[in-house]
């Protein structure tokens, strides 16, 4: 649903509603579209890198890549 900026002014209400609903409303202003009406989504909290530092282990032949899987991927189906 597109509507101008003095719609949307005048029925803030309803159009929340719609957009809560699913709905995608897209307001205009000068006929062009402007803005989108969203539902609020929170926030996930701030990621804090390390937080499994010692959790995790990878082994030190992690990279070795053994040649036989290697010409599997390379190879032309």
């Amino acid at each position: 649903m597109k509507v101008n900026m003095h719609e949307a002014k005048s029925q803030l209400s309803k159009l929340g509603e719609k957009a809560w609903q699913g709905e995608r409303i897209v307001i205009a202003k000068a006929g062009k579209p402007y803005l989108d009406l969203i539902p609020h989504n929170p926030q996930s909290e701030i990621r804090t890198p390390g937080k499994y530092a010692n959790e995790i282990v990878i082994s030190d032949d992690f990279d070795n890549l053994d040649p036989e899987i290697q010409r599997s991927f390379e190879a032309d189906l």
